[in-house]
């Protein structure tokens, strides 16, 4: 592939990542050029999907938008080539990270049960699709970063499962207002004696903070076992997962702090905020940023 064709598309990645997951982006400025760069490219793989089912095309079937995707994706990965320019940068990014399609795939299919199905009865059933809708993130960047150590592969897939559950319990209005989706397990709703009727309405009563505790506080133990994996990380790529980590898991905190009424308002760490812990990690004697 030409080289100028092949940079578009790493942009084009990158432009995705920086519309879309601002903390995460923010984050992979401390990555070294060549691996930020494979970053922006996982990013972009797993965005353009994700769009296809949370905000497809008026009047396009979503299940066979996906269909191709999935099938473009198999391609690109066997020759290098696609059509798509976020294919074009994932494929040359499989290739220099000899990344297998196994975890690529389990994240297509996580993204075609979100066409089907709406709600998850146990926590275990929840995480069939957290599996692949995060967790194999979490294992393809490890690939980009030459972790192989099998601890730590537990470590990436559990950082993985508290980001996702850490979404879920920011975005419980927004899931159901716009998709009709509820994440939290219904038997989790079910010990705490709040409905899906209730959770229709917004209600924010002592049930329902009561339940959200208990999501949080299964989140953080996640991120405590993630913690547990980051020594396995490089050293020059450790301070953008670190900051990655402690951002994402800081929205478990403003929850807390908004009264766990994520019906009427997003919980989110502000730019300061995130610049503040950037340099309290660089003080703290991490590698800084470098330039592309």
């Amino acid at each position: 592939m030409p080289t100028a064709e092949l940079a578009a598309a790493y942009e084009e990645s990158r432009r995705l990542n920086a519309k879309h997951g601002k903390t995460y982006y923010f984050s992979t400025l401390f990555f070294p050029p060549d691996i930020r760069r494979s970053v922006h490219a996982l990013y972009g793989f797993v965005r353009y999907p994700d769009e296809i089912v949370d905000n497809p095309p008026p009047g396009s079937d979503p299940a066979r938008l996906l269909a191709d995707y999935r099938e473009a994706t198999l391609i690109a990965l066997s020759t290098g080539q696609s059509d798509l320019p976020v294919l074009c940068a994932f494929a040359d990014m499989a290739r220099r990270h000899d990344l297998s399609a196994d975890c690529p795939l389990a994240f297509l299919d996580a993204m075609a049960m979100d066409l089907t199905r709406t709600r998850y009865q146990t926590f275990d059933d929840l995480k069939t699709y957290t599996y692949g809708s995060a967790s194999v993130v979490g294992l393809m960047l490890c690939a980009l970063l030459g972790v192989t150590d099998p601890d730590a592969l537990v470590r990436a897939h559990d950082l993985g499962l508290a980001m996702q559950l850490t979404n879920f319990c920011r975005d419980i209005g927004e899931d159901w207002r716009e998709r009709g989706r509820i994440y939290l397990p219904l038997e989790d709703m079910a010990r705490f004696d709040y409905t899906e009727e209730q959770l229709a309405c917004g209600v924010v009563n002592d049930n329902f903070v009561a339940l959200m505790q208990f999501e949080i506080a299964r989140t953080r133990e996640y991120y405590a076992s993630a913690d547990l994996g980051i020594p396995a990380i490089r050293s020059d790529c450790r301070r953008p997962v670190q900051l990655a980590r402690t951002l994402y898991a800081r929205i478990l905190d403003k929850i807390e702090a908004g009264g766990y009424d994520v019906f009427r308002r997003r919980a989110r760490t502000s730019g300061l905020e995130k610049a503040a812990e950037a340099l309290r990690l660089q003080i703290s004697g991490e590698p800084g940023p470098r330039r592309r």
